[in-house]
């Protein structure tokens, strides 16, 4: 047509190119769009004829653009005469067709999978779940399968592919964390506040009484999950290095894209020049968040579940000189040497920050929400402080465990508050007053209100000043207490 026949048409007709190729587009359109309306799935057959197809078109459209070169609207009104055959669009739909059955297929995978995987420690040397690497198996393979697909725009899809990984990815990690709790989960309700019942012959009595009362201040949720092995310290570590394995892996698997972009024919330099356009942005995220939420799980249902006879049941219960804090010490301390065997190294200092914060907590709610159980005498203080001192050892591990630095960071509130308890019982009240006028002002001088419990304790902090004096082991504070609140002896 463009050799032989449209040069001597020319002299009959100004586009003559134009109009022959109009009409060429014309007679394929039907069949093309009857060929496109029967397609089903991806085949390389229907690539092939679509991508035949697309390579027709823009040969033609080319010929009446330079055949229209000279004419006064340079070719536009044949054009328009040629509505496209979005032979592209139909592969893309095509793909994305074949993207979704993927995915669909891999989120059903993993929804059967999680549901039969046991967080076994014993699985694999390397301490994570099998489901996970399965998933990362099937993910290799999705994306191996799109750019082995006979289609020229690998680089234009790509990203519905990324972001459906990705959220497949998302989705195992929120499936993986589910149901294992929170740090709230695992701390005790804090009783109501009373005052020391000084010398009572029958204090031994209240005291065993009220032991009773704080095992029941259990939160249901961490009852019901302490009957589900795959909710174990042992099995949520596997939880944790699951999570890790797949961030690390993230990094593998964008350096994967790129070298199948180096190897794409349709790919353009800048494709990959800058890194990928489009990254798994949702799993990396997600497996960070996740786990922060296991380690400090970890952490608080060690300390105030499993370790909760030792510690909110046993430290400082009746005489402080003969509940101390070794049951509780020898108790982490193994607990500490499972966390070590069985979590990832890049995992383990985050963990064992998490169990010394927690530790650190329990000790300073003992303290100071201990409920009638405990009262402390100034003389206790300097028990309290060797056990302190004991409880950051343990951490310290001659050297060996957590860094001086983070041992200090989070345990200063602790250091900060046990002043407190060597401060006579007469410059406590008067720096309770003082800090609770300060922060009521000029209303809190007729009647000195009750600062609320915000659970972060300070020594400069009304509420910690006053449960300080709730476990004051003396006539002055409980006189006190009784006078400004009328607070009762016992529960």
């Amino acid at each position: 047509e463009k050799q032989v026949f449209s040069p001597i048409l020319k002299g009959w007709h100004p586009l003559a190119a134009g109009v022959a190729v109009a009409t060429l587009h014309s007679c394929y359109a039907n069949e093309i769009k009857q060929f496109i309306s029967g397609i089903t799935e991806l085949t390389p057959d229907a690539v092939q004829v679509l991508r035949a197809a697309d390579k027709l078109e823009k040969d033609l459209v080319q010929i009446a653009v330079e055949d229209a070169v000279d004419s006064d609207d340079g070719g536009k009104a044949i054009i328009r005469e040629m509505p496209p055959y979005e032979a592209e669009t139909a592969i893309a739909n095509l793909v994305k067709g074949w993207i979704k059955t993927r995915l669909d297929r891999l989120k059903e995978w993993v929804d059967r999978n999680l549901q039969q995987e046991v967080w076994n420690p014993q699985a694999n040397q390397e301490g994570y779940a099998l489901s996970a690497v399965e998933t990362l198996r099937i993910i290799d393979e999705t994306l191996d399968a799109f750019f082995q697909l006979p289609i020229p725009a690998h680089p234009a899809l790509l990203p519905d592919v990324i972001v459906g990984l990705d959220k497949c990815l998302q989705y195992y990690v929120i499936k993986a964390k589910s149901g294992c709790a929170s740090r709230n989960t695992y701390i005790p309700t804090m009783p109501a506040l009373t005052r020391c019942e000084i010398g009572s012959k029958f204090q031994g009595v209240w005291k065993k009484k009220e032991k009773s009362q704080n095992t029941q201040k259990r939160n249901s949720q961490a009852a019901t999950m302490n009957g589900d092995k795959s909710f174990g310290i042992p099995q949520l570590c596997v939880r944790i290095n699951t999570l890790h394995h797949i961030r690390s892996e993230m990094d593998v698997l964008e350096k994967r894209i790129v070298t199948h972009l180096r190897n794409c024919e349709s790919a353009h330099l800048e494709d990959f020049s800058n890194g990928l356009s489009k990254r798994f942005e949702l799993t990396p995220a997600a497996c960070v968040e996740g786990v922060q939420q296991l380690s400090e799980a970890v952490a608080y249902k060690i300390v105030f579940h499993d370790l909760s006879h030792v510690l909110w049941d046993g430290l400082y219960v009746g005489e402080p000189s003969s509940s101390r804090i070794d049951p509780l010490l020898q108790e982490l301390e193994q607990n500490l040497l499972v966390i070590s065997e069985t979590v990832h190294d890049r995992v383990r200092t985050r963990i064992i920050t998490d169990i010394m914060k927690a530790s650190c907590d329990g000790f300073l709610l003992v303290l100071l929400a201990g409920g009638p159980s405990r009262a402390f005498s100034r003389q206790d203080s300097q028990i309290i402080e060797d056990d302190f001192k004991a409880l950051k050892d343990l951490f310290w591990a001659n050297g060996d465990g957590l860094p001086a630095d983070l041992i200090d960071k989070f345990s200063a509130t602790v250091r900060d508050v046990l002043p407190l308890f060597r401060t006579d019982t007469e410059s406590l009240i008067e720096r309770f007053k003082r800090m609770t006028l300060e922060a009521y002002g000029s209303s809190a001088r007729s009647r000195l209100p009750l600062p609320p419990t915000s659970g972060q304790w300070n020594p400069t902090e009304p509420n910690t000043l006053l449960r300080v004096l709730c476990y004051r082991n003396d006539e002055a504070a409980s006189r006190f207490l009784k006078k400004t609140y009328n607070l009762p002896k016992k529960l």
